[in-house]
């Protein structure tokens, strides 16, 4: 019998968060500069995987990815039962700190997807000197609803078949179906309510249309990716975000999604290998 491990390490981390305790699930590969990665909204870290399996990329690159409290394997706080999850831009911005902090990391690359390229704009405006470079993928300024949120957590709808469902129609086309349907499970596992909670600061507290422009490339570099086939965050909104911030980068990925990283990894790490082989220059 063949049996073949991953380099991927994960554990468990206790960290205190809000005044509150919390049991956070961490994965990561390789050694080098920190890589740190955000999950996005409803799923974990999980859709990293290809990053953590890739030579090229841990042969000189520490890859982290962590689950956020309610997410994957990281369990809510405790008296989650008691409250609506719901997130905002405050608590994530302190939430990644604070992890980074833990993990003793020192100005690490950030590449965050979806909501996590959203923070990752809020990051970069508000905690560029944390740094040594921000990815954007799929990061958008705002995005205008256009979907009824309450569908998301109801008593008679499976939350977890619902949210992949909705989210189905975002894959990019070119998607291998193995790799569409891992992303499209890791959504259906996703906890009651958290995706809509997620969706919060994505679609209304995370809005930074009125601030974006007021970001500081010299002071953090800022590189956006984007998939083609994305409803979500359109080619025009990054394209768009990119105008106003002088100095950023930003390239559309033909053929992918809003999960570039998880649906189609090996067409994604094509665009991304370059980027950080010019952050590595610098």
């Amino acid at each position: 019998m063949s049996v073949q491990f991953e380099p991927i390490v994960g554990r468990y981390m206790h960290l205190d968060l809000f005044g509150r305790p919390n049991r956070i699930y961490v994965e990561e590969a390789g050694e080098g500069t920190p890589l740190l990665c955000l999950h996005t909204a409803g799923s974990d870290g999980r859709q990293y995987r290809a990053l953590m399996n890739d030579a090229r990329i841990i042969g000189s690159h520490r890859v982290i990815a962590f689950d956020m409290p309610w997410h994957g394997k990281s369990s809510p706080p405790p008296g989650w039962h008691n409250e609506e999850y719901q997130l905002t831009s405050a608590h994530y911005t302190a939430m990644i700190l604070e992890v980074m902090a833990a993990l003793g990391l020192d100005r690490p690359i950030l590449i965050g997807c979806s909501i996590g390229g959203r923070i990752a704009l809020h990051l970069a405006l508000e905690h560029p000197q944390s740094f040594r470079a921000i990815i954007g993928l799929q990061a958008g300024a705002h995005v205008d609803p256009y979907y009824d949120l309450s569908f998301l957590h109801r008593p008679d709808v499976h939350g977890g078949e619902v949210a992949a469902a909705i989210v189905s129609g975002l894959v990019g086309p070119d998607a291998p179906e193995r790799e569409r349907w891992e992303t499209l499970w890791h959504y259906m596992q996703g906890g009651p309510g958290v995706f809509k909670g997620d969706l919060y600061f994505y679609k209304i507290d995370g809005d930074i249309r009125g601030r974006v422009a007021e970001i500081d490339t010299k002071r953090c570099p800022l590189f956006l990716l984007s998939g083609e086939y994305d409803y979500s965050c359109t080619p025009e909104e990054t394209l768009g975000v990119a105008g106003s911030i002088a100095g950023s980068e930003a390239t559309i990925m033909k053929g992918l999604g809003h999960f570039p990283m998880s649906e189609n990894p090996e067409e994604f790490l094509e665009y991304l290998l370059p980027v950080l082989e010019k952050i590595d220059a610098k």
